[in-house]
């Protein structure tokens, strides 16, 4: 393979063997957990004015409009103590009548971690006073703190914004219920996205109905604000690179530094054993990760772990190369069609992406 043809960082013979995420375990201390609380690589340096909304989908423009009042309408916000906040200019923080924040529902693809993100950005507080991370960092900084310790710690916080919120479980129902009812108490203006509608959210994984009043709770605090259009990822651009052979797959791997060289099947499995929250420092240090013998998924807890790998390989912009199967094919007709099918299309688009990512790493 040449240099010409690789990926950065890659040259024709690896000093060292691949990594394998298999052989990791990561831990994360909680301050870390904090601390990491901010808009992922890919969207570090996004703002609304790199926003491209499509000309054929108004609500992308005015969804960047509204997100751009509602960030300037934070600027008076006072970041300490509960109960004593200006809320978008007003002169104290009694119980507004509407909504404290706002949520951003669309299909995947349509920019929505990007206009979250770029709210962060906007928002005219410094970076310690606002938050962002995705609904299970969210849930696993709760677990990493306790409850009461994560409602002091993000209740000094201008903003908090949480991707990809989706409901799994009666337990997280109950739980980011009560965490949000008390950071709202608080002052703290909440912004998320999601492939749900809020009073829908939980339908077709629980018995939501037995749970409607938190849902309904999580409802009351947000503006739901719609945004249409297809998955930008896909627009204009050619089909998936095809898998490649085991071989091209191992050869990249070992030619280009940095790279991680895994059997799918057995990363499932070590996937099995590690937290979804430390997906993300699973893939510390690692420029590209390559797969051999991708086959479908066997069950669904597997399946949803691997969207979570799959969001943090995004989010780090990791290139995947892959033998085996297509990934348009690693989940079954019954999941495509089940109450889980917003994440897994979003993780068939999202590896889809970084199949194309990585063909510069198989010599043409």
């Amino acid at each position: 393979m040449s240099s010409s043809t690789a990926v950065p960082g890659s040259s024709p013979i690896a000093e060292t063997a691949p990594l394998s995420l298999c052989a990791l375990e990561p831990h994360v201390p909680a301050d870390r957990l904090v601390a990491e609380m901010v808009p992922p690589p890919r969207f570090d340096s996004v703002r609304f004015d790199t926003y491209v909304p499509d000309p054929n989908q108004p609500s992308q423009t005015e969804a960047v409009k509204v997100l751009s009042d509602f960030a300037a309408g934070l600027g008076g916000a006072h970041a300490t103590g509960a109960g004593k906040r200006k809320w978008f200019g007003g002169r104290k923080a009694v119980a507004p009548s509407g909504p404290r924040g706002v949520y951003l529902d669309g299909g995947y693809g349509v920019g929505k971690t990007h206009l979250l993100a770029s709210l962060w950005h906007a928002t005219p507080a410094a970076p310690s006073l606002k938050a962002f991370g995705t609904f299970v960092e969210l849930t696993n900084l709760v677990g990493a703190l306790g409850f009461q310790q994560t409602v002091r710690t993000l209740s000094g916080h201008r903003l908090l914004c949480i991707d990809e919120f989706e409901l799994d479980d009666p337990g997280d129902t109950v739980l980011v219920s009560s965490l949000l009812s008390r950071l709202v108490e608080a002052g703290v203006a909440l912004a998320a996205t999601s492939n749900t509608l809020p009073g829908k959210l939980g339908e077709g994984r629980f018995a939501a109905a037995d749970f409607l009043r938190e849902i309904q709770g999580l409802s009351s605090h947000f503006r739901p604000l719609r945004i249409d259009g297809e998955d930008y990822r896909h627009r204009g651009l050619p089909d998936a690179p095809p898998p490649y052979s085991e071989e091209q797959v191992t050869k990249a791997a070992y030619a280009t530094e940095g790279a991680s060289l895994d059997d799918f099947p057995a990363l499932l499995d070590h996937l099995a054993r590690v937290h979804p929250s430390r997906y993300g420092a699973l893939t510390d240090g690692v420029r590209a990760v390559c797969l051999t013998e991708v086959q479908p998924v066997p069950d669904q807890s597997t399946a949803l772990r691997l969207v979570v790998l799959a969001d943090r390989l995004y989010d780090r912009e990791v290139p995947v190369l892959a033998s085996g199967m297509p990934f348009d094919r690693l989940f079954s007709e019954d999941m495509l069609n089940g109450g889980y099918r917003k994440k897994y299309f979003r993780a068939i688009s999202r590896l889809t992406a970084l199949a194309r990512d990585a063909k510069g790493m198989v010599a043409q």
